[in-house]
Order: C-alpha cells, then structure tokens, then sequence
C-alpha cells in the first residue's frame, strides 16, 4: 500500500480508501496507522492508495478559516480525497466528539463508498446508526470488523480491475 498524506498531491489510482473520522485534533489513538499496518500484510493490496489525512505537520495554532491557506488546503486535500476514493472507512471512537466526521458521513451519505464502525457509547451513535440505515450503508460493531470488511472489498476491487 502506499500512504498519501496531506498536502502531497493526489493522484488518481486503481484502487485507493481514505480513512475518515476521529482524529480529535491529534488527540486520539492513530488508528489510522494500525488499519495501515494490518492491510500491509495483504500481498493483494500493494498497489492500493490510502489517504490518511493525519496530518504530520498538523499546526493547532491555525485559523480555521477559508483565508488560512494552510488549513483551506488540508480541508480541500480532504474533499479531494473523498470525492476521489473508492472506499471511504468512516471510523468513530466512543469518546469522542468527532463534529468534522458526521459533517463527512452527510456530504458521502449517498456516494456507496463508506463503511462505518460508530463505537457503542459514541455522543450521537443513535443518529449515526439511523443516518447508515436510511442510506444504506455498511455498518460494523467494532474497528477490527470495519478493517477486516475494508480489506475485504479493497482485495474484490483489485480483482475487478
């Protein structure tokens, strides 16, 4: 696999995923890099794309405005990311508040790219839950099963394409 994070340019590929959700200004568990970690063992998968919007070089200090070119960049790269994925694994951590997560699950809601694993205990589980029945969306008990059913469809799409 190979991990683009932001700002690198994106590019398109045959198979790609961005991983959604709680980052809690860089105060979660880097989940992310544990999903990496596991579809790097998949052989299939050398040749998947993965955005992992995590950023490095992230600067709480920012302005979150559409003028603060470093964070209209990071939004814009996520967009990109999203619009641009065929997977889209929408994880979200029971203690978290994760406002920017459930904006995403809204604007993708009817794309067919996520997959979503909404920890019991999460503050608006009950809206997410009746979001991803309404639309159709995969949904998984635990992030263990959401990764397990990622790398599932990521290795299909290989083989369709």
């Amino acid at each position: 696999m190979k991990t683009i994070l932001p700002p690198q340019v994106i590019t398109p590929s045959d198979v790609s995923v961005f991983l959604a959700g709680t980052i809690d200004m860089g105060n979660s568990i880097d989940w992310q890099q544990k999903f990496i970690d596991r579809a790097n063992n998949e052989d299939t998968l050398n040749n998947v794309i993965v955005f992992n919007p995590r950023r490095a070089s992230w600067d709480h200090t920012w302005t979150q405005t559409i003028e603060n070119a470093q964070f209209s960049e990071q939004v814009n790269w996520e967009l990109d990311a999203m619009e641009n994925a065929d997977v889209i694994l929408l994880f979200l951590e029971s203690n978290s508040k994760s406002p920017i997560s459930m904006m995403e699950l809204g604007l993708f809601a009817d794309s067919g790219k996520l997959m979503v694993c909404c920890e019991n205990g999460f503050w608006r589980k009950g809206n997410i839950d009746i979001v991803c029945k309404r639309k159709g969306i995969d949904q998984y008990n635990t992030f263990d099963e959401l990764g397990t059913a990622v790398i599932a469809k990521l290795k299909k799409l290989v083989e369709s394409r």
